[in-house]
């Protein structure tokens, strides 16, 4: 703990919540922004987003920033629900949210060790 690897609230936590090594990690640590970012891109590439989608995808890479996965149960909670009710769903369109959420289980693979 001296080392700032994480707290013993932090260690139970992973234990309850049947995190592998790899996530545990990753949520003490986060994930480098630029590579948040990029998790991103090709979603992004050639949209014209509202304001609404730019805010929530921001919400997203300050997500990933800060703990270095996500659940996609997590976008239908706040802050995300504070842009919409409905959550992701009530931002972008149907295929728009499953590419959204592809991209989420795939940035949670690359954690998963």
């Amino acid at each position: 703990m001296e080392a700032g690897t994480g707290t013993a609230e932090d260690i139970q936590r992973a234990k309850s919540d049947g995190l592998t090594l790899g996530l545990f990690l990753r949520s003490l640590i986060g994930l480098d922004r630029e590579a948040a970012k990029d998790s991103l891109d090709g979603f992004l590439q050639g949209k014209a987003l509202s304001a609404n989608q730019i805010e929530f995808v921001n919400l997203m890479i300050d997500y990933l920033t800060q703990r270095g996965w996500m659940d996609p149960s997590s976008l239908y909670e706040s802050p995300f629900t504070d842009i919409s009710t409905k959550g992701v769903e009530g931002v972008f369109d149907p295929r728009e949210v499953e590419r959204l959420l592809a991209m989420l289980s795939t940035v949670r693979q690359h954690a998963d060790i």
